[in-house]
């Protein structure tokens, strides 16, 4: 706990950074690092399943990033996820039924890169080759000769995209299992929640064999070939995927209240926990970053009544209301030290 701008967030950011080597709320490492110095460094102390990891990543300084997990150099972020596990919830997660399709795909990436190494290869790839075709299309007047390369990359991210459609729909399929229940008890049982895998229109069954969506997405991908070329921009593909959340059939995001809204995104984060929970065997750290001061009495004591087992860290500005609601250390945080 502590007063307002005096370093909470920062602690449970570096816990994410610790978790999926990146910030959960910025694009580049150049953002974290404090006004005046060269980088930062993190090291994490992690005891999961047994076992005993020191996980280290260093940024800046003028090198490249640096990731490390018991001092070994790691290849990608994803040896930090297969270290360590976190769910982070803040207040602008309470938006994200409203928000658009960006947010909630930032919310399925997020815990898919933690989850299947796989995933966080394929998503990175999948980037990659979408930032090189918008660059294609947006100067193919000036190169008229860049058009010839765009078979290729569109074969590659179908074969790519068909691994994030892959994953995404059994993430979808597992959400809407973990969420409807969550939901259903938090609302009092007055409205029932699923949640839908929203992809390009020729995909028929996300589950279905790879070969098949990889056909599928070069299918959409010849029907908007003169769209893309005309708009100069990437129209086809997963990068416009989406979760579409309905209460009793409709559109929770056209039709929810501010108080389903607000229910629906917290099934949402506590079913990602849960969905954590079978299949790595132990539940993610949950990081509540000043998030219970915005729920009302019910739903705060929903929240506390879920989060039992495992590990937690809740910031709040005033520490007797916290020391009420649950038992555990209280930390004090001011101007940046722990105390």
């Amino acid at each position: 706990c502590g007063e307002n701008a005096q370093g909470k967030t920062n602690l449970l950011e570096a816990m994410v950074c610790l978790s999926t080597g990146k910030s959960h709320r910025t694009r580049s490492d150049r953002e974290l690092v404090r006004f005046g110095e060269a980088g930062f460094r993190l090291a994490g102390s992690i005891h999961t399943r047994g076992r005993d990891f020191l996980s280290q990543l260093e940024a800046g300084f003028g090198r490249k990033k640096h990731i490390a997990v018991n001092k070994v150099p790691a290849k990608s972020a994803s040896e930090l996820s297969a270290v360590l596990n976190t769910v982070f919830f803040c207040p602008e997660a309470l938006q994200l039924i409203r928000e658009g399709p960006a947010a909630r795909r930032r919310f399925m990436d997020a815990s898919l890169c933690q989850l299947r190494p796989g995933y966080a290869a394929a998503l990175s790839e999948y980037q990659r080759l979408h930032e090189h075709k918008t660059r294609i299309l947006r100067d193919c007047d000036e190169r008229p000769d860049l058009i010839a390369t765009l078979p290729d990359f569109n074969l590659r991210m179908a074969e790519t995209g068909a691994i994030l459609i892959h994953y995404r729909s059994r993430f979808v399929k597992m959400l809407s299992e973990y969420a409807a229940p969550a939901h259903g008890e938090c609302s009092g049982g007055r409205e029932q929640l699923s949640v839908q895998y929203k992809t390009v229109k020729t995909v028929t069954d996300p589950l279905g064999d790879h070969k098949l969506l990889v056909v599928q997405l070069l299918e959409h991908q010849r029907e908007h070939h003169y769209g893309e070329i005309s708009s100069r921009q990437c129209l086809s593909g997963p990068h416009k995927d989406d979760i579409e959340v309905l209460l009793d059939g409709l559109s929770a995001r056209s039709y929810a209240s501010q108080g389903q809204t607000r229910t629906a995104a917290l099934a949402l984060k506590l079913a990602a926990r849960g969905i954590h929970k079978e299949i790595i065997g132990e539940y993610p750290i949950l990081l509540l970053d000043d998030v219970l001061s915005e729920l009302d009495p019910r739903r705060q004591e929903y929240v506390l009544n879920r989060i039992g087992s495992g590990q937690v860290f809740i910031t709040c500005c005033e520490d007797d209301r916290l020391s009420r609601m649950l038992a555990g250390r209280v930390f004090h945080v001011r101007e940046g030290v722990i105390r």
